[in-house]
């Protein structure tokens, strides 16, 4: 890895080592964290991200919580399963797309004014990688918001990912944005639990730099 992120070897490394192609081949149409984050998750999206902006949602599937009210320039889909970001109906376009392959984002720079991940940061095995190509992509001082709870598929989740707590995955979600270049990080837990009071719901937002060192 070239994140200089100062982790320990093998940080990375999956439990199935498998190509992600295969474990996202079948579609699946269902909610990853409970209503009551969903409710958190929509009401911080429509506080956040800018009403009649161009917005990019990566790593999403067949709904992103954005609040039902708001109108959108373009909202643009990214996500591992074509009959998943075909069935959201918020979606003008969408590509699928390994980042861990493949990092590079096929979009202009300066395109976007906000950008999302929601419960799928702790997949990403290029994760400082793919950031700085999100920052290269929005707007100056356009924010993205990276959203995430307990719950995983964790044989996909990356190592570093298992050995921390609910305040290390947003320490080290921050040091990602750091690394890639974003500005004015901050940490918003957006629900006290997500089924149960261990598993709350966490966003941290970065704002993107106006230009990129890379």
């Amino acid at each position: 890895m070239d994140d200089a992120l100062g982790l320990p070897p093998g940080a990375f490394g999956k439990i199935d080592s498998e190509d992600d192609e295969h474990f996202y081949d079948e579609p699946r149409l269902v909610y990853h964290i409970d209503d009551g984050a969903v409710a958190a998750l929509t009401a911080f999206y429509r506080s956040v991200l800018p009403e009649g902006g161009v917005l990019l949602d990566l790593m999403s599937s067949w709904v992103s919580h954005l609040p039902p009210e708001a109108h959108y320039a373009e909202v643009i889909g990214h996500g591992m399963n074509a009959a998943e970001l075909a069935a959201n109906p918020r979606f003008a376009r969408w590509f699928v797309q390994n980042l861990n392959r493949d990092p590079s984002l096929p979009l202009a720079d300066g395109s976007a004014d906000a950008a999302m991940i929601c419960v799928s940061i702790q997949y990403l095995q290029q994760p400082v990688a793919v950031l700085r190509e999100a920052a290269r992509v929005l707007r100056p001082g356009a924010p993205i918001v990276i959203s995430f709870s307990n719950r995983c598929f964790p044989t996909k989740a990356v190592a570093i990912w298992h050995r921390l707590n609910d305040d290390g995955h947003a320490q080290l979600v921050a040091e990602y944005l750091r690394h890639a270049g974003f500005a004015d990080i901050a940490t918003h837990r957006l629900a006290a639990w997500v089924e149960d009071e261990s598993d709350p719901l966490i966003a941290v937002v970065g704002r993107a730099p106006a230009a990129i060192s890379v």
